[in-house]
């Protein structure tokens, strides 16, 4: 009587800096810190935008979004097989 080859458990990691919500975080948040320092550091042009520093509220509202994509890859993590991907030949 054949028996079916009996496989190893697949080792999986986490998928890290390539992990979609990191590179949004991250790319959010330096633009974030960008437009935090020219509201604070340049002109705030208040007059174009009602007296409100669009820059600096901008700037702070996208390091804020930025900083929660981080934390949320951090805290629930998205692990992948190790290895290449799976021939589906071998049933």
């Amino acid at each position: 009587m054949p028996t079916a080859p009996v496989r190893a458990p697949q080792r999986r990691h986490r998928a890290g800096a390539l992990d979609i919500r990191n590179i949004i975080g991250g790319l959010l948040a330096t633009y974030g810190v960008i437009l935090t320092l020219m509201g604070l550091l340049g002109d705030p042009e208040t007059d174009k935008t009602g007296g409100v520093n669009a820059n600096l509220w901008a700037g702070l509202a996208m390091l804020v979004v930025g900083l929660v994509f981080v934390a949320w890859a951090a805290l629930r993590p998205t692990y992948v097989p190790d290895g290449g991907a799976e021939d589906p030949a071998d049933g």
